[in-house]
């Protein structure tokens, strides 16, 4: 009993045979740790590991610094964010924009010089280059930044409402200005005529078709920032959509006393001296009514250069005319009207007082 107690001793403290291709007896006898629970925490930005291992493999020093920045970090529920993180979007944005700012200019440069291709097609592959540019250019962030697209997908349900309700009109205003900029109703060096909330009408050289506005310049030099959707909605006057010429009108009255063969003749003549009147169409003068004081003429003259203004033309045409006539002796007469004033006593004793003051004024009292 005593040696079968022993032996069973000792068969027992007999290790258990190492697994075959795991090692030697020895190395199996050391018993494995067992494993330790460790929180999973989310690392948004693969991109910054990435670079931080790369340099702390080449110098030691800057590796150190990597170090301390990644151990000052922020820890949201699983996620967790360094300031090594944030230095490298802020790295990485910077250099994407860089060279996608770069290249787009560029692709304008190249347009530019590109004499096939006419203003309106210029800005419109401009406009598609441009948005092409940035959407690679965010693209190659994001793929730089190892972040991982399926973790953007409450953010693009959230952008996706944000466009619906507050980014609606943005949008829209790009995609009508793109529009505009396709059938050609409207491009930069147009002459137009707008309207304000007044209801007060000026018109002015569209200098640049922006993606949410068109920039409007008046003569006075007031800028105007029009949202292309309300040029597509409302009722536009374009000056020069198919041709630049615009006819310009100049109001005129002479007296009736006056030679209106003579007056008309002199009319054209102030409309030819203009240097911006066209000889073709030639200028003509219209009779249009007679008014109360006046016979009423229109001169009709053309240009071909609206942007430069048509007040100025108009001014131009009136001063010609006026020396004109002044030679002449054709008479620009003044309003004429007849009052006729019912007899009262109140008049009658205002008509005597004024007697009275005139006579003694004169030199005393008048004896009738």
């Amino acid at each position: 009993m005593i040696l079968s107690s022993a032996l069973a001793a000792a068969v027992a403290q007999i290790p258990d045979p190492a697994p075959s291709g795991t090692g030697d007896a020895s190395s199996a006898a050391v018993a494995a740790p067992s494993p330790t629970v460790t929180p999973y925490i989310d690392q948004p930005l693969a991109g910054a590991d990435g670079l931080r291992e790369a340099v702390a493999s080449h110098s030691n020093t800057v590796g150190g610094f990597i170090d301390t920045l990644d151990s000052l970090a922020v820890e949201v529920g699983t996620t967790r964010v360094s300031l090594w993180d944030l230095a490298v979007v802020f790295i990485v944005a910077a250099l994407v924009i860089t060279i996608a700012w770069a290249v787009n200019k560029a692709s304008h440069r190249v347009l530019a010089s590109a004499t096939r291709l006419d203003m309106t097609q210029r800005l419109l592959i401009e406009k598609g280059l441009s948005l092409l540019i940035w959407g690679i250019a965010i693209l190659v962030g994001i793929d730089l930044l190892g972040i991982d697209l399926t973790a953007l997908t409450v953010f693009s349900g959230a952008f996706g409402l944000a466009i619906g309700f507050g980014l609606q009109k943005t949008f829209g205003n790009l995609i009508a200005g793109i529009i505009l900029l396709m059938d050609k109703s409207i491009k930069p060096g147009d002459v137009i005529a707008i309207t304000d909330q007044a209801g007060n009408s000026t018109f002015g050289q569209i200098r640049r078709i922006g993606i949410r506005a068109v920039s409007l310049t008046t003569r006075d030099q007031k800028e105007y920032l029009i949202p292309n959707e309300n040029l597509m909605i409302n009722q536009v006057e374009n000056w020069s959509y198919s041709s630049k010429n615009v006819r310009i009108q100049v109001p005129v009255g002479i007296s009736y006393n006056a030679d209106i063969v003579r007056a008309e003749e002199l009319m054209l003549e102030a409309a030819r001296s203009v240097k911006r009147v066209l000889v073709a169409p030639p200028p003509t003068a219209w009779l249009e009514s007679f008014g109360d004081s006046s016979v009423n003429f229109i001169i009709h003259c053309w240009i071909t250069d609206p942007e430069e203004g048509t007040g100025n033309v108009r001014s131009e045409v009136l001063k010609k005319l006026w020396h004109l006539f002044r030679a002449e002796g054709i008479e620009i007469p003044f309003p004429q009207r007849d009052i006729n004033l019912r007899t009262s006593e109140a008049l009658r004793d205002v008509v005597a007082a004024l007697r009275a003051t005139d006579g003694e004024g004169v030199g005393g009292p008048r004896a009738d």
